[in-house]
């Protein structure tokens, strides 16, 4: 009973600072007429969107921050997880992996592309002593991460600029070291992203991924296969999702080394799958609000707010497509067909 009421003033709190405010059913609408419908289509729709200032990633984000940040915590990113480490232990792990493989440390000046509210950036930070710069597009989750991280007093270490990581406003070899935990994934292309982060980088400079990806079990001519595809895209706000080669050659053809390539997802030691917060039955607190009986609560909470005018109207509809990713991110990984964690650890040359 206590977890319910202190979820509810988490809820009603979070979404207090909604800035999209009564037009969130209007966006919601618009959202799933472009990209949403029968065959959730569109790929070349949501790229073109991308590139007409970020529209469809930030039509997206608007939408489905504050739902997050209140489902997932401040890292919007799984991890897979040992069978006596807690949810909030592997999330950091994960972040720290990331800190580990690229050798952080004080002194260096690291970037984060697609820094979403800058969980991962202060954790890392902190971690590895390293000044973090987070780059992001969308104005509400650069709201809601610099005031995080004023609380978390990361100040010092912690900053954030606007822009599209696609076209970063610094100049040549700005940072020592690069990463994106599950935001290049956003990206109309890989080469694309993958020729900012190799510009932006020093000479030796390394650059560490987890990306959203489909993996070698993935068929094309499998109509069910398509369809998780499609209702991925939709209701993750990706452009396309690659298969894992893809993604290797995308950084092989911008001048990147590989230094290591691989599925974390396929490879982890046996434990509890990245995507069991999604399906669990929610008795865990730390992932009560993730889990299916979680959300389908959310779903109703904010049905009943609506009502009420204590959320906007529209809310409850962004659950709803929320919901339909939760299932679709856990069928397609039960399958092995997608994983969120294909990890690419790339050098930029020295010459």
């Amino acid at each position: 009973m206590r977890e319910n009421v202190k979820s509810m003033s988490k809820l009603t709190n979070i979404f207090k600072d909604f800035t999209s405010g009564d037009g969130v059913a209007t966006r919601m609408k618009e959202y799933d007429r472009r990209y949403g419908g029968a065959t959730r289509g569109g790929a070349v729709e949501h790229k073109t969107d991308y590139r007409n200032a970020g529209t469809f990633v930030n039509r997206y984000y608007d939408l489905v921050t504050d739902l997050y940040e209140y489902g997932w915590g401040q890292s919007f990113h799984f991890a897979s997880r040992a069978h006596d480490e807690s949810f909030a232990a592997s999330i950091t792990r994960h972040e720290h992996y990331i800190a580990l493989k690229l050798g952080l440390r004080p002194g260096m000046v690291v970037v984060d592309l697609g820094c979403g509210i800058g969980g991962p950036a202060r954790e890392i930070a902190r971690f590895s002593g390293a000044s973090i710069l987070g780059v992001n597009n969308n104005d509400h989750q650069l709201t809601r991460a610099v005031k995080q991280t004023e609380n978390a007093h990361m100040t010092n270490l912690v900053d954030y600029l606007k822009c599209d990581f696609m076209n970063v406003s610094l100049p040549d070899a700005s940072f020592d070291a690069g990463y994106s935990i599950e935001g290049t994934c956003c990206a109309p292309d890989k080469v694309g992203v993958y020729s900012e982060a190799f510009r932006l980088l020093k000479s030796g400079g390394y650059l560490a991924v987890y990306e959203n990806c489909l993996t070698e079990q993935f068929d094309a001519k499998n109509p069910r296969h398509l369809q998780l595809q499609a209702d991925i895209e939709y209701g993750g706000g990706l452009s396309f999702l690659p298969l894992t080669h893809e993604v290797d050659d995308a950084m092989r053809q911008v001048g990147f080394e590989i230094v290591e390539s691989r599925d974390i997802a396929a490879t982890a030691p046996p434990g509890i799958p990245w995507y069991e917060p999604l399906v669990g039955s929610g008795l865990s607190f730390a992932t009560f609000r993730s889990s299916a009986v979680g959300r389908r609560i959310t779903s109703s909470l904010l049905w009943l707010f609506e009502r009420f005018r204590i959320v906007p109207q529209g809310s409850a509809q962004v659950s709803v497509m929320l919901n339909l990713i939760a299932d679709t991110f856990a069928e397609a990984g039960r399958l092995g067909i997608f994983s969120p964690m294909y990890f690419i650890l790339a050098r930029k040359p020295t010459g």
